[in-house]
């Protein structure tokens, strides 16, 4: 048996795993995608490995270091080991390269298996997809193995990041974008330039997208409408047709987009997508790949994969008073165990509030979140209910797709579209947290809560100083913290 450290490097979100413990580099170093800022803007050309965080993993010498390679990956890996990087692409989901004790995955292959080992499926067809990878940025992998590289006829990631950043959300700033894509309307013109772009040569040679759009005239709400639009009609004419069975897993940056996902549902009996689906999971899914090709071992990982804390205090959460609380307008922090694996919070490192104000999400915007007024809210609904106030065939348990609100009791997580990014909740995924949303349906009649990360501009907190702090910082109400409470005010 083999020992496995994990290592993904990418130009960003790094992060490390081994096993047990899932560490995402931005919650240490406190920089968004590990990106520091350079003139008010993500510098994606730094490439700073002086963290001690990083070179732990490179100091081990018991057992086998794994890397996913992509573009960034590539230069980091020169720069650290004395290797010769092994130019290979591999031809199966599980082939790979192994040699002086460095495992090379594929930056896409570790996401398609990431996806599908967690998926439980027996089978499977696989899409991972993203703007950026070594050698794909989309591939089709069939219930036999057997792989489609779509690149050129599906740059779905590499359009969004580029319109993500002519619209000024920056290089990864495409769920901005997404945000705006209810407040925008088809547009004809902007469709045909996206089929100009991607039906040609201009990716290959780094022509001047900005000449080919007019956000000035035609506004970039009817851009992310069109480009949402465009990203599904493609979905339909390429992948549809490549079908071989009732389940599909999704992985790689793109799957973060919410309306796609649910479009799949329509197509697929069945539609996985991981917690950490972008290249904040890339290690796991690196592990995955070694552990399988190296050990024998199918190895599943949770999705509270941080570290634990311990946390002292002596006044004890009433999770009855705290619902009732948030039913009286106060908004909680509120932090539990472990913290996610991935960006979204699912109950651990969570701001709840109640999904039946409509001004909450201004509030929450304005005062805690500190971000565009037009960015939405998700809610977390009890999973024997979510067919009662949502529009979906399937739960949604990683709050991965966008579906339609079906009830006008929860204007505070309705889009301006009628849609919402769902959670679902079951008592067996996530204990503490199913029991406050319980709590909340009791005191209200409600069987959810309005859901949204732990943070203020930065990361997600991983640590309870962190959870002080940006409490401290915000407006919000009251902390729980392993279920303790602090609050602002005197009882």
């Amino acid at each position: 048996m083999h020992n496995i450290n994990a290592v993904a490097l990418n130009l960003h979100d790094h992060n490390v795993y081994d096993g047990k413990l899932h560490r995402q580099m931005e919650r240490y170093t406190r920089f968004k995608h590990n990106l520091k800022r350079k003139d008010g803007k993500l510098d994606t050309n730094n490439y700073d490995l002086n963290n001690e965080f990083v070179n732990e993993y490179f100091k081990k010498t018991d057992g086998v270091l794994a890397f996913s390679y992509t573009i960034g990956g590539i230069r980091m890996i020169k720069e650290i080991l004395d290797k010769e990087f092994l130019d290979f692409v591999p031809k199966k989901l599980y082939d790979f390269v192994f040699k002086d004790d460095i495992y090379y995955c594929d930056h896409h292959q570790s996401h398609a298996v990431y996806a599908f080992i967690n998926s439980g499926f027996e089978f499977s067809d696989i899409l991972a997809i993203d703007g950026i990878g070594a050698k794909f940025r989309c591939i089709f992998v069939d219930k036999d193995e057997n792989i489609k590289d779509l690149s050129k006829e599906l740059p779905l990631g590499w359009l969004w990041n580029q319109m993500s950043k002519l619209t000024g959300f920056g290089s990864l700033g495409a769920s901005k974008l997404m945000g705006l894509v209810g407040y925008g309307s088809f547009n004809q013109y902007y469709y045909d330039v996206f089929e100009t772009i991607v039906s040609g040569d201009i990716r290959e040679k780094n022509y001047d997208i900005h000449k080919l759009i007019n956000i000035a005239k035609y506004g970039r709400e009817d851009l992310a409408f069109t480009l949402q639009k465009f990203t599904l009609d493609k979905i339909k004419e390429h992948i549809y047709p490549l079908k071989t069975c009732e389940n599909l897993c999704i992985a790689g940056g793109v799957a973060y987009n919410g309306y796609m996902n649910e479009e799949f549902t329509k197509h697929y009996e069945n539609v996985y997508v991981p917690p950490a689906v972008g290249d904040e999971g890339q290690a796991i899914g690196v592990y995955q790949h070694a552990n399988v090709n190296i050990n024998n071992i199918v190895h599943k990982s949770k999705t509270f994969g941080g570290q634990e804390y311990d946390f002292p205090g002596f006044i004890f959460a009433d999770y009855e008073k705290i619902a009732k609380e948030i039913a009286n307008g106060k908004i909680v922090g509120w932090f539990q165990d472990k913290s996610e694996s991935g960006n979204r919070a699912l109950g651990n490192r969570s701001i709840l509030a109640d999904p039946r104000r409509k001004d909450i999400k201004d509030i929450i915007n304005k005062t805690i979140k500190m971000r565009e007024d037009f960015r939405p809210f998700a809610p977390a609904v009890l999973e024997d209910h979510y067919k009662d106030y949502f529009d979906t065939n399937l739960p949604s348990p990683y709050m991965s797709r966008i579906c339609k609100v079906k009830s006008d009791k929860v204007p505070g997580i309705t889009h301006v579209d009628g849609t919402a990014r769902i959670q679902t909740v079951n008592r067996k995924f996530n204990q503490k947290f199913y029991d406050i949303i319980n709590a909340f349906y009791k005191e209200t009649g409600v069987p959810m809560l309005l859901n949204t990360s732990f943070n203020c501009q930065e990361p997600i907190v991983e640590t309870p100083a962190q959870a002080l702090d940006t409490f401290k910082k915000t407006a919000l109400d009251i902390l729980v913290i392993n279920d303790k409470v602090i609050y602002k005010w005197l009882n």
